[in-house]
């Protein structure tokens, strides 16, 4: 059994990753994590140095689809150079996890947003920016990538206490197990109250709209303004975010955490199981309607239905869970009929080339 040296533990590796390969793999390749994805480039971590990095060939032409590429936080086997001013990926470990969306826009593909994360830290503000039904969206992604969601609420100081607690109870209304947190970035004791719940070791991620305060939370969190915030509009009480890439830090605390630009928008592609946590009230409904493939629209013997004209249950989340469900398949149609027609031209090129070939 390959033992972990702490550099690696302190990086997040386990066990886990080390289970999925095969002993000798390690005799020939050096292990690191994948800290910062640019166009070509990568930086990876081998728990010591932070190395720049590119892929091997192999990974480069027998990729089909963004999954197949290095995603923030993957363990990675890879050639490292004497002097680590650079590295090869040789190899993508299996991941635990995955948070990936669909791509802004009307293009139809994935985005990976990060790997292996732990707990992601879905970040709303308490002021204009809270909305339930995007926070579900939130949720239903990361419960479909199988992690850990913590609710940050941010400018906690520009509401009174009470207001606080009725956005909080708004939420238990609907999703009581979820971990709430409160703070403001102005406060150094609500800041603490975030750093105790991240472990060392651990992955975490900030995930929000543009503007809730991601930025600033990440630099109160290192201690230092390592990374650029702008003013936020009075006008509009918005921010523009400026983070343009994702990148993994580690805290002095021991634990990971990666920051995300943005979302204005949040497409998802095939997250069924995410939808079916997040809605947990209506997915145990779903299972005593009278047919198996109930839609929960107009069917005699919807217990969805039924609840909804009792009032059991509210109609803005009945709403907004049949549009996430429809949206989600439509989305992973379209997503499954655009990779058929990618390997039906990958097909075609190959055919072309071996026609030259022959003719040489």
């Amino acid at each position: 059994m390959t033992t972990i040296t702490l550099p690696l533990k302190a990086m997040g590796l386990d066990s886990w990753f080390l289970d999925q390969l095969p002993p000798e793999a390690l005799q020939q390749f050096g292990l690191g994590r994948v800290l910062a994805v640019h166009r070509e480039s990568y930086v990876i971590s081998n728990g010591q140095d932070e190395v720049l990095a590119e892929l091997v060939g192999k990974i480069l032409f027998s990729a089909s689809s963004p999954v197949d590429f290095p995603a923030v936080g993957d363990w990675v086997l890879a050639t490292f150079f004497d002097d680590n001013s650079l590295a090869i990926i040789q190899h993508i470990l299996p991941r635990r996890s995955l948070l990936k969306r669909k791509t802004p826009g009307r293009k139809v593909d994935v985005q990976l947003i990060a790997a292996n994360i732990d707990v992601a830290f879905i970040v709303q503000s308490l002021n204009e920016n809270f909305n339930l039904p995007r926070l579900e969206r939130y949720l239903a992604m990361v419960h479909d990538a199988k992690v850990q969601p913590i609710v940050l609420l941010s400018k906690s100081d520009l509401l009174d206490q009470a207001s606080t607690r009725a956005r909080v109870a708004q939420i238990h209304t609907v999703m009581p197990d979820l971990h709430v947190l409160p703070f403001s970035n102005e406060s150094e004791s609500a800041v603490q109250q975030v750093k105790a719940v991240m472990e060392p070791g651990r992955s975490y991620c900030l995930l929000g709209s543009s503007g809730v305060g991601k930025t600033s939370l990440l630099n109160n969190l290192l201690g230092a303004e390592r990374y650029l915030t702008r003013t936020v509009s009075k006008k509009e009480n918005k921010g523009r975010h400026v983070t343009t890439h994702r990148h993994l830090v580690k805290l002095q605390s021991g634990a990971l955490l990666v920051d995300t630009p943005g979302m204005r928008e949040l497409g998802n592609l095939a997250i069924s199981t995410g939808i079916e946590r997040t809605f947990q009230e209506i997915s145990e409904l779903a299972r005593q309607c009278q047919f198996s493939n109930c839609s929960h629209s107009n069917e005699k013997g919807c217990a969805v239905l039924a609840a909804l004209a009792a009032g059991q249950l509210s109609h803005d989340r009945y709403q907004n869970y049949l549009k996430m469900n429809r949206e989600s398949a439509y989305n992973e149609m379209s997503y499954l009929d655009k990779r058929k027609k990618d390997k039906q031209f990958g097909k075609h090129v190959k055919s072309v080339m071996k026609q030259k070939m022959r003719h040489r």
